[in-house]
This record gives C-alpha cells, sequence and structure tokens, in this order.
C-alpha cells in the first residue's frame, strides 16, 4: 500500500511540473523559463524535475512532443473535410493557446527554418495519407499533402494567439468566433476544392 501511495505521489508531483512547466515555457519560451519558477510553482525541487526530466531542455522537448500528441489526439484530421479540421484547430487554439505559443517557441528559438519536427518518412504520417486520400478520392485538389496541410493549419491559426494581426481569445463574444468559424471554412473549402467542381 506504501509503494502505492508513493507511486501516485511521485505522478502528481510529475504532473505539477508539467502544468508548471507549461505554463513558464508558453510564456517565456525556452531561454526565458526559469526552473526556479517552476518548481516554487510546482511545489517540488530541482532534483526531482531533473530526475523526471533529465535537464530543462528534456522538459521542454517533452511538453512539446505532448502537446502536439493532443492536437492530434483531440483534434484529428478529417480529409475529407478538411475545413471543418481548421475550424476544430480554432476552437483548441482558443481552448489550450499555451499549445500553439509553445510550437512557437519551437519555431523562434530552435527550428528557424524547416520542418517543426523531424520526421523521415513525411508520408508515414496520418494526417498527409488522410489528405491523399481525400485527393485520390477526388475531394481535394491536387498538390504536395504536406503544402495543402501546411494551408489549412497556417488559416486556421488567423487568429490564434501568435496571428501577427489579432489574437482571439475565448473571452470574446460567441458570435464573433461563429462568424469567424464560417468564414474559415468557406477560405479553406475555396483553397483546396480541386477545380471544376
Amino acid at each position: 500500500m506504501a509503494e502505492k501511495s508513493l507511486t501516485s505521489r511521485g505522478a502528481a508531483t510529475k504532473q505539477r511540473i508539467v502544468d508548471a512547466a507549461t505554463e513558464e515555457f508558453a510564456r517565456y519560451g525556452i531561454a526565458g523559463a526559469r526552473v526556479e519558477r517552476i518548481v516554487e510553482a510546482a511545489r517540488t525541487n530541482r532534483a526531482q524535475l531533473y530526475g523526471y526530466f533529465g535537464s530543462k531542455e528534456g522538459l521542454f522537448d517533452a511538453i512539446f512532443h505532448a502537446s502536439l500528441e493532443r492536437i492530434v489526439n483531440v483534434v484529428p484530421i478529417d480529409g475529407t473535410d478538411l475545413a471543418g479540421w481548421a475550424v476544430r484547430l480554432y476552437d483548441e487554439y482558443l481552448r489550450r493557446p499555451d499549445l500553439i505559443r509553445l510550437a512557437t517557441w519551437t519555431r523562434l528559438e530552435r527550428r528557424p527554418a524547416g520542418h517543426l519536427v523531424d520526421n523521415a518518412d513525411r508520408m508515414d504520417d496520418p494526417k498527409l495519407r488522410a489528405i491523399a486520400a481525400a485527393q485520390d478520392a477526388g475531394l481535394v485538389r491536387q498538390g504536395d499533402p504536406f503544402d495543402l496541410m501546411a494551408i489549412v493549419i497556417a488559416m486556421s491559426m488567423a487568429w490564434s494567439p501568435v496571428s501577427n494581426v489579432y489574437a482571439a481569445t475565448d473571452a470574446e463574444p460567441a458570435e464573433l468566433h461563429d462568424r469567424r468559424r464560417e468564414l474559415l471554412r468557406e477560405c479553406v473549402r475555396g483553397a483546396i476544392t480541386p477545380s471544376g467542381v
């Protein structure tokens, strides 16, 4: 029984570290984040943080990759409805603005060019396979599936926390979000619909 209690306490501590670090990295980036603030907010110490994650960079990597998995799991792609996928991404950015900020810090501090994440076989990516299948069915215009995905994601981020124009929040009126969702749907449909359809 005591071993189970230690395990659950360890899991709770690890989760507090992840929660505190997610907020810290989203706000300050990798270079600006401070381990002292993370351990204070998580009510733990450096030894536990390093014991779980090895380093500040290891902690960021764990959080960043978990954020990517969350977006894939919470907002799964539907190659037959890329416009709906874009809207669901928009909604996820409203719910979890920290996730898109983590990706932006990765771009700014680690990967200023090229792919955001390493992936040796791009066509093994389920998102790209879904787009390619929709292309084969004549539902999505021809072209590199990666480029089409990049366009749809960029459109979904038009009002995200990293927008160069306007960052929306979930505190804004529902009607405003509904108008944006409809515009986003229409624009994505226009961008990905095969010519002549």
